[in-house]
This record gives C-alpha cells, sequence and structure tokens, in this order.
C-alpha cells in the first residue's frame, strides 16, 4: 500500500542513515532516476556512490585528486557519471566509469571546451545528451557519446541550467530575475519564452540553481537567498521561501518532492527546512547537520530525500507516521467497501 506525502508525513521524517566518508564539504549529490542509488562529491576530492535501499556504501571511495570533483551526476546507466573538476586551470566535464570501483575506476571521455569553472551540469532525463554552464559565460550542449561540443550559447553572465523530466525543454538562469526557456530539438531558434521573478528583477546575482518538477508544471529557481516557485507556463510567480542564506553566502539547493507538492531547501542555521507548495507553509524543519546542507534532493520514486553539509543524512518517515497512514487508509478502503455493498435503491 503506497503512502502518500501528506504534511503529517513530512513532519515525521526522521535521519533514518547518516554518513561520515567525507572530511569536507559535500558539493553535489544526485539520485540515479531508476535505481536506488545516491552518489557524491565532495571538496576533499572523493567520489563515493550509496544503496539508498540498504542505507550502506557501495564500492570504495573514489578519488579524482588532481582534478576535483564537483556537479556530480548519473547518466543513465548505474556504473557511467558524470563530473566536473574545481582544481587548477582544467576545465573538463569527464564521464567516468564505476564498474571497477575504487581508485581503478576510469574515465571514458573528457569533454573540453569551457574556460573557466564549470558550475553546472544537467543530464536529459530521456536521452545521452546534457548541459554545462560556467564560469566562462558559456552554455554548452553535449551528447556523452561523443567528446564535441554540440553548441554554444554565450550569456551575459554566469547561469545554471536545468532540463524539463520530459527532456524537451530547457532552462538557463541569469541574472536580473531572468529565465530562458529553449526547446531542446531546436535551441538555434533562440529562447520560445523568457521570464523574470519580479522579487529580484534587477538583482546582479544570478540564479544558482533552477529544477522543474516531474509533472513539468513548476520551475524552482534559488537566487539571493530564497526559493521561489514558478509556473513553468506562464512564468508566474507561486511562491518565494527564504533559506536565510544572505546574498554573499553560498546559495545552498532547493528541490521539488517527486509530486511537486514540497519544497526542501538547506538553511542557514544548519536545518534542512520544508514548505508546502500549495499552502505557503513551513511544515517542519529537520535538525541534525553539524554545518550548513548546502546539497539537498528528494528522491524520484520514494519517500525519500538526501541532504549534505560534510556528512550525508537520509531522510525517511518514521516508522509511526508509516504505520498511522497505513491504518488510515485501510479504514478508508473499508469505507469503501462497505458503502459499495449498501443495497442501491431503485427509482422506478
Amino acid at each position: 500500500m503506497q503512502v502518500a506525502l501528506t504534511d503529517d508525513v513530512v513532519r515525521g521524517f526522521k535521519c533514518g542513515r547518516i554518513f561520515k566518508d567525507n572530511t569536507q564539504q559535500i558539493n553535489s549529490l544526485d539520485f540515479h532516476r531508476t535505481a536506488d542509488l545516491l552518489v557524491t562529491a565532495s571538496h576533499d576530492d572523493i567520489i563515493y556512490v550509496y544503496d539508498t535501499a540498504q542505507g550502506k556504501r557501495l564500492l570504495t571511495e573514489v578519488p579524482s585528486r588532481k582534478y576535483g570533483a564537483q556537479n556530480v551526476v548519473w547518466t543513465h546507466s548505474t556504473e557511467l557519471i558524470l563530473f566536473a573538476s574545481n582544481k587548477g586551470t582544467d576545465h573538463d566535464v569527464r564521464l567516468l566509469n564505476l564498474m571497477s570501483g575504487g581508485a581503478t575506476s576510469r574515465f571514458v571521455t573528457y569533454f573540453k571546451g569551457h574556460t573557466a569553472r564549470v558550475t553546472k551540469v544537467a543530464f536529459n532525463p530521456k536521452n545521452d545528451t546534457f548541459i554545462t554552464a560556467a564560469q566562462d559565460k558559456e552554455v554548452r550542449l553535449w551528447d556523452v557519446r561523443t567528446p564535441q561540443c554540440q553548441a554554444v550559447l554565450t550569456c551575459p553572465c554566469q547561469a545554471t541550467v536545468a532540463y524539463d523530466q520530459q527532456g524537451l525543454v530547457f532552462a538557463v538562469g541569469l541574472d536580473n530575475g531572468i529565465i530562458k526557456l529553449f526547446d531542446a530539438g531546436n535551441y538555434e531558434q533562440g529562447p520560445f519564452e523568457t521570464f523574470t521573478v519580479p522579487d529580484v528583477r534587477n538583482s546582479p546575482v544570478p540564479f544558482t540553481h533552477l529544477s522543474f518538477s516531474n509533472d513539468g508544471k513548476l520551475l524552482l529557481g534559488v537566487a539571493e537567498g530564497r526559493a521561489f516557485v514558478l509556473d513553468a507556463f506562464t512564468g508566474s510567480l507561486l511562491r518565494s521561501f527564504p533559506n536565510g542564506v544572505t546574498e554573499a553566502g553560498a546559495a545552498p539547493e532547493a528541490s521539488l518532492s517527486y509530486d511537486g507538492q514540497y519544497v526542501l531547501s538547506g538553511c542557514e542555521d544548519k536545518s534542512v527546512r520544508v514548505w508546502n507548495v500549495t499552502t505557503g507553509a513551513q511544515v517542519a524543519a529537520w535538525a541534525g547537520h553539524a554545518g550548513v546542507p548546502h546539497c539537498v534532493k528528494w528522491a524520484p520514486r520514494r519517500l525519500l530525500a538526501a541532504s549534505a553539509c560534510s556528512a550525508v543524512c537520509l531522510w525517511v518517515p518514521g516508522p509511526e507516521v508509516l504505520q498511522q497512514q497505513i491504518q488510515q487508509q485501510q479504514q478508508q478502503l473499508q469505507q469503501q467497501q462497505q458503502y459499495q455493498q449498501q443495497p442501491q435503491m431503485q427509482v422506478h
């Protein structure tokens, strides 16, 4: 029996597992779309992979001492990841095969082109293309099957990028509250829609994060210490949630739940806060991190969330909450069955 995500369930989330494998801030994490896997990258130049169903670490550590590691994402394979460098003058994005495990994991492809640090990697949910954004004010389009860049979009500032869940549209977030939407199959024609978030209309600080809801109806953006929820079709601002991080502070991620009903964000007080998109109310503040959890993600298919400072926490509903929800659903099912068994009055 499937348990729905409700305010009561969210309030009952607890840290079911914590991993303290890293020695420095974790800078990115990503759930696999179809497998129960989580990958993380840290400023200590180590990549780890976790089995979220079993709550355990897989493989040994995967070091990237020479290049560093950030913006790690899964491909469609459970053996291949993409990540960017954050050390020195090498700004390549790398495709890494995890199959051999640990220090013997091997690089498959180097994607060269950016001339400054890559700040975002977004993989297409439906095919083998991906997008990168960097401090060189470029957005580049790639195909994981070839090292040649497919296209370059020049931006007025450092940008961030995201695909919708159908892989048909990608968004580019800029400064002054501007978000541009492109047809992924016809990007040469330029953006087909441009939104401006009024609260940051005149801000020189660009968006640091964008993501679409699973149904494509919502667009989430983070800028200047706030998470903005937009209507993805009209650009209307639906909600704005504060994470307490000032303009000068490093911006934590925000994430929409798999049903699009809740926004999760790391906050300056080291908590992970959850808001209800429909009501605008803060539903929960999950405590337990020793530092600001800059990385947060809802799992795409489960009642599961992850957050990370230098440690990774997997958040799951407490057993008492699950039991209560199951009992309520069983009672509703019994009531429906009793109603269906009642004799129906016939009208002649």
